[in-house]
């Protein structure tokens, strides 16, 4: 199963798929226990055909809902006739992980991501370790406009317990750091956003010799992600500085996505760690082809590569187009400036831990601190706006909003970009204004925002 076959279904639409599986507000359709139970039957009769029984791996992040739609997914491929595992609170990457190296049939996470405890959703992995192709949602989706037809009493699926799934990720991890190398001497803050990584990432650091101070490490349903994490550093950088430590690392709610910090309190995002990352496999002789980026990523990224003659080509947001770029580039590298970084000779979708260890063990082998090795990339200043949407728009028929984003461009007069895009995962409309002065970019980004609030109030 690959992303090369994806094409095939493109001009298909699908209802509830978006770009990182289905996700929505606990208990409006489509994220009800009803749904995700058809949800489960369909994708079990897509993954299992008229075979024998099949196994399906289920992870979970720790928000309240996450134990009630594993239920309903369990019961989903039961009646589909496969058997389940269920992994219990796990990062993202490691049902990736696990689905391939148990050579499962599929991998499910139940969770909503960077998003608040409100939310959450489901997202698949292929036997490969990859997010399912728009070929495979799509098939789903037709079965679940079919009646459920429960397998025979004699086919119908188990449910088994896999005791050993997160110490398994653990030495996985740990394996991605070379054994002469150790993180004793390092003083991190670990903040896990009280979420699917609260305690793996911890046994991760520590037992490679590193000292961790442990922030975002108690769930209880309803905290993850609030006020801390990947979408909030503000607490890690205080405590990083405070703690006088080497390095801040804040996960988000699954654990796929990363922003660290380094010794002075600074924030260092996606696009910054995809440059140190680049650089020192560029000088390691180990950096296959080019890298890959995404609409959103800063335009100092891209000139910083140009001048280490490292190409860069741009996605469209979202890990699985940039995982698609790689694919047909046939390069290794790729992320976005959210955090989601991939590199697929260690991975096969994005994973926050193992970013974090790729970018300790460049510090470490070039005895720089994280501020010197980002120091090569000069970020412009970006500003991000959200405006709520409680429809589908298209953009390109307002003649309103196409006259305020040309008037845009025009005030920057090349020296910056715009960017007016939907969210794939929540209901905004995203407004990107990035250029050399940080006051008029945000003048520009407020002014296009207030147009774009009119024209769907309008």
């Amino acid at each position: 199963m690959s992303y090369k076959n994806s094409e095939k279904h493109m001009n298909k639409t699908r209802r509830y798929f978006g770009t990182d599986g289905i996700r929505g507000k606990v208990g409006v359709s489509p994220i009800t226990p009803d749904f995700v139970l058809k949800l489960g039957w369909a994708a079990g009769k897509v993954f299992s055909g008229n075979a024998e029984k099949h196994t399906v791996l289920i992870g979970k992040d720790t928000r309240i809902s996450s134990d009630m739609f594993e239920s309903s997914l369990v019961a989903g491929f039961a009646a589909a006739g496969m058997n389940s595992y269920l992994l219990g609170a796990i990062p993202t990457p490691g049902v990736a992980y696990l689905t391939r190296a148990m050579h499962a049939t599929a991998g499910v996470v139940i969770s909503a991501s960077h998003n608040r405890y409100h939310d959450n959703g489901i997202k698949f992995f292929s036997p490969d370790g990859m997010k399912l192709p728009d070929d495979m949602e799509w098939k789903i989706e037709q079965f679940i406009d079919q009646s459920i037809e429960t397998a025979s009493s004699k086919q119908i699926g188990r449910v088994q317990v896999l005791d050993q799934a997160q110490r398994s990720y653990i030495e996985f991890c740990k394996s991605s750091v070379p054994n002469h190398l150790s993180l004793q001497g390092v003083k991190i803050v670990l903040d896990c956003a009280h979420g699917a990584a609260y305690e793996i990432a911890p046994a991760i650091f520590k037992e490679l010799g590193a000292e961790v101070i442990e922030i975002g490490v108690s769930p209880d349903g309803f905290n993850i992600n609030a006020g801390c994490g990947a979408t909030d550093t503000r607490v890690l950088q205080e405590t990083v500085i405070a703690e006088q430590a080497d390095v801040g690392i804040a996960l988000d709610g699954d654990g796929d996505r990363i922003i660290m910090v380094d010794h002075k309190g600074e924030a260092v995002d996606g696009d910054e760690l995809l440059f140190v990352f680049a650089r020192y496999r560029q000088q390691k002789g180990a950096l296959q082809g080019g890298v890959v980026g995404t609409l959103m990523s800063n335009v100092g990224l891209e000139l910083a590569f140009n001048d280490l003659s490292i190409p860069f080509i741009r996605s469209k947001v979202g890990d699985r187009y940039v995982l698609e770029k790689m694919l047909s580039e046939n390069w290794s590298l790729g992320g976005e400036s959210s955090g989601h970084i991939i590199a697929l000779d260690l991975m096969t979708t994005g994973d926050g831990i193992i970013t974090a260890l790729q970018v300790l063990i460049a510090m470490i082998e070039k005895q720089q601190s994280l501020h010197a090795l980002k120091s090569g990339m000069q970020k412009f200043p970006q500003v991000l706006v959200n405006v709520v949407c409680g429809r589908k728009v298209d953009l390109a028929q307002s003649s309103e909003i196409q006259a305020v984003l040309k008037y845009a461009e025009a005030s920057l007069k090349q020296q910056g970009r715009v960017l007016l895009r939907p969210s794939g995962t929540e209901p905004v409309i995203r407004v990107m204004v990035e250029g050399r002065d940080i006051l008029f970019v945000k003048q520009l980004a407020d002014e296009i925002a207030q147009v774009v609030e009119n024209a769907l109030k309008a």
